[in-house]
């Protein structure tokens, strides 16, 4: 297992500069968000992607995942909640329409870069979409995304989140079963399992060579809020032992949105308590 870090610390700053501090902080690779300002899928250029390569080969970086959860980039004017609207179960079909779109071009623009996988949510169950219904939407959605995925040999891991359409992992392990695609799987959030009261040494196994990403965060206590690595209550100890017993092989990226303030010192520090811990453990 190695350590990343996403580039969504990084939004005050321009994408090849994420890059390089990230690399700078001792990691060996770096997740990118598919988003504003740095790769939304509709300003996705060849001057874009050849920067993106330039930078990850002078650094020697991998590419841990896409990170597609989000699209702020979509609305020009945001309403009070748009984190993960437009979303492949929307009740509106235009705004289905236009995920769908987006995801495609980053599961191109993976390809391009050489990233073996995207994450993407699920999106909320709105109105006039609740769960029966919103199942029987998301498995018609999500059919051309792997589709597509397959053609371009990418992997698309789904996160679970507290309060969208999947939020467990059992749930996401049953979508796993039934889609029967090699490339659907899982974008791990451990921080989003402890909120979910989810126990690690369960979760993590059950999803077992399905975990093409990890993300990785403290929380304080249960509370859905992104901590740097250290400064929080998770069992790191518990993690390390779970990733151990199922020889998990990819990449651990740190994920702190929260702190856009400071991102290169949580980077510097992230990475040094994770690298003590998992070596220790």
């Amino acid at each position: 297992m190695q350590l990343a870090f996403s580039t969504n610390a990084f939004t005050r700053f321009p994408l090849v500069t994420a890059i390089r501090s990230i690399a700078d902080a001792g990691f060996a690779g770096v997740e990118i968000l598919a988003d504003v300002p740095h790769a939304y899928p509709d300003q996705i250029d060849e001057s874009l992607i050849t920067s993106i390569r330039t930078a990850l080969d002078e650094k020697r970086l991998r590419v841990s995942n896409v990170n597609a959860n989000c699209s702020f980039g979509y609305w020009r004017h945001a309403p009070p909640e748009p984190y993960f609207e437009p979303s492949l179960i929307s009740p509106n079909p235009q705004h289905r329409a236009d995920r769908l779109r987006l995801i495609l071009k980053t599961l191109d623009f993976a390809r391009q870069i050489g990233a073996p996988n995207i994450s993407i949510t699920t999106g909320r169950c709105l109105g006039g979409m609740p769960p029966d219904k919103a199942a029987r939407q998301f498995a018609e959605s999500i059919k051309p995304v792997l589709d597509f995925a397959e053609r371009v040999e990418v992997d698309v891991g789904v996160e679970c989140e507290p309060g969208l359409f999947i939020e467990y992992v059992a749930e996401l392990k049953d979508w796993i079963d039934r889609l029967g695609s090699k490339r659907f799987g899982a974008n791990l959030d451990i921080g989003h399992s402890v909120v979910m009261g989810e126990k690690l040494d369960e979760a993590v196994p059950m999803l077992a060579g399905r975990i093409w990403n990890l993300h990785v965060e403290d929380l304080p206590g249960r509370k859905h809020y992104h901590t740097i690595p250290g400064q929080g209550t998770l069992d790191w100890e518990k993690l390390a032992g779970a990733l151990r017993a199922i020889n998990y092989d990819r990449f651990a990226t740190v994920e702190l949105y929260t702190e856009t303030a400071e991102p290169d010192a949580a980077a510097r520090e992230s990475y040094q308590f994770l690298k003590r811990t998992f070596e220790q453990t």
